[in-house]
């Protein structure tokens, strides 16, 4: 089975440093950043990233910051003992595994599906050849999430809480969730999990995730999800049948035009009085913090942050035909949206509509 990978005394020491220099980072580094930014604004307050920018060019610690950030993620995953290349000496047992029978309610890939241009132009996350390339890249990018905010690994899980907002804000009887861009499942598994009742659809480009998906749901006996292959835009279930129709971290991996696609998908989707309820990151009204999240877009191969953060997203759901429309922070763990908190974090938000009933 994939999971009885033996164990590596080296490969472990060397995934724990990159994590604790990325703790570092997170809770080091950037309040230094932000500290002497403070000290160089003066009165005059930077209205934008780009101003900010232009500020701290020349600053060493913001230099440093920028450096740590992109060479962390270089070595977690094609380092010496990085993630790709540890995993990738045991493709064959892992590949088996992945590609085990599973019931055919779980899986349904299509052999004659075109991946987007824009999905394989980028490595994104710098995972070599993306998330889809590989057939052991599912499994790859299950490993690299476990570190990826680690501000994460002592609270109650990020899907978890997730489920709990759609679930009370949906306001109704839930019969079926779609589940846009679910990468390995672990989006998904809270809402077939915690209801067997509830019908679950887990939509995905990237064949490798979806058979990790499969299999993990497999190993829990699930018989109420299927994990699709599609585009999240065009997935080809039947409209109006969906009472939540929710996505975790995606939309910010695709250009504005496939976002608007996705809203008027996700309209389609919906029975009446449904919720449409995608998880994301936006900065809103901190230069500061948008200097900081532009450059995670450059250093970490995510360029549709950027185009994400500057779109009119209350414009584009009223086209796709939604009135309500709400978009709030999200708190990932507890006290996160504290204003004390001085660590680095994703400015997780949550982008809430819902179709007219």
């Amino acid at each position: 089975m994939f999971d009885d990978i033996p164990q590596n005394r080296s490969f472990d020491a060397y995934q724990q440093f990159v994590l604790d220099c990325k703790l570092y980072w997170t809770r080091q580094i950037f309040p230094e950043v932000r500290k002497r930014y403070a000290a160089k604004v003066g009165t005059s307050e930077p209205e934008t990233g780009a101003d900010v920018a232009a500020l701290m060019k020349d600053d060493t610690t913001a230099q440093f910051f920028g450096w740590y950030e992109r060479h962390l993620q270089r070595m977690k995953y094609s380092g010496q003992r990085g993630l790709a290349v540890h995993y990738g000496q045991y493709r064959e047992d892992i590949a088996k595994g992945l590609n085990a029978t599973v019931p055919s309610h779980l899986l349904e890939l299509d052999p004659e599906f075109e991946q987007p241009v824009y999905y394989t132009n980028i490595d994104i996350h710098q995972h070599p050849g993306g998330v889809w390339s590989d057939e052991i890249a599912g499994y790859v990018y299950e490993r690299g999430a476990q570190s990826t905010a680690p501000m994460l690994k002592k609270h109650a899980s990020l899907w978890d809480r997730m489920r709990a907002q759609a679930m009370q804000r949906v306001g109704k009887e839930v019969k079926r969730v779609v589940d846009l861009g679910c990468g390995f499942g672990a989006s998904t598994l809270p809402y077939y999990a915690e209801d067997p009742e509830v019908d679950v659809v887990g939509v995905e480009l990237s064949a490798p995730c979806l058979r990790l998906a499969a299999q993990r749901a497999a190993e829990t006996q699930a018989r109420n999800v299927l994990f699709k292959q599609a585009d999240a835009m065009d997935t080809g279930l039947e409209a109006g049948t969906s009472d939540i129709v929710t996505s975790t971290m995606m939309l910010h991996e695709m250009p504005p035009s496939h976002i608007k696609g996705v809203f008027k998908e996700s309209h389609r989707l919906l029975a009446p009085g449904g919720l449409s309820i995608h998880l994301d990151f936006l900065v809103r009204d901190d230069p500061f913090k948008e200097y900081v999240h532009y450059g995670h877009s450059a250093r970490n191969n995510e360029p549709f942050m950027v185009p994400l953060n500057k779109m009119d997203i209350v414009q584009a759901h009223k086209d796709a035909g939604f009135d309500e429309v709400e978009i709030v922070p999200f708190e990932e763990f507890d006290g996160a949206l504290d204003p004390s908190m001085a660590a680095w974090r994703f400015p997780w938000t949550l982008i809430i509509a819902r179709k007219a009933a």
